[in-house]
């Protein structure tokens, strides 16, 4: 199973990014991961973030640059991930979906069950001037 997935990096002044869990019932519930979900058929990755992070989070994108592209095999499915940089957004994010969410800095990530696939996000993070 093939499966194209965006999602949205937002970060606060202090620096700290914001994940979120799991919910249960879904493909490996309870781990953390960055905001988003699947694109619909036909559509363009960054109107696929601006909607999952409008039905997600309660939020509308403003501004948002790519951050990185990449894939990942687990056992039972490849997802092709488009990670963008949220540079802009109006509104507070919030769980509109139950999940939990969390403002986490960069570096403390790694101590985070994050899924496999959202790994590189990490270092591509930390790369970032500023």
């Amino acid at each position: 199973m093939e499966i194209h997935v965006v999602a949205g990096v937002l970060v606060r002044d202090d620096a700290s990014v914001l994940i979120a869990k799991r919910l249960p019932g879904t493909h490996m519930a309870g781990r953390w991961e960055f905001p988003g979900g699947k694109l619909e058929p036909g559509e363009i990755p960054s109107a696929g973030l601006a909607r999952e992070l409008r039905e997600e989070l309660g939020i509308e994108v403003l501004a948002a640059e790519p951050l990185l592209h990449l894939s990942h095999q687990y056992t039972d499915r490849h997802v092709h991930l488009d990670v963008w940089l949220v540079t802009q957004y109006q509104g507070v994010p919030r769980s509109l979906e139950g999940q939990a969410l969390q403002w986490v800095l960069p570096e403390l990530l790694y101590g985070v069950d994050l899924l496999e696939a959202d790994a590189p996000i990490i270092e591509a993070l930390l790369r970032r001037p500023g």
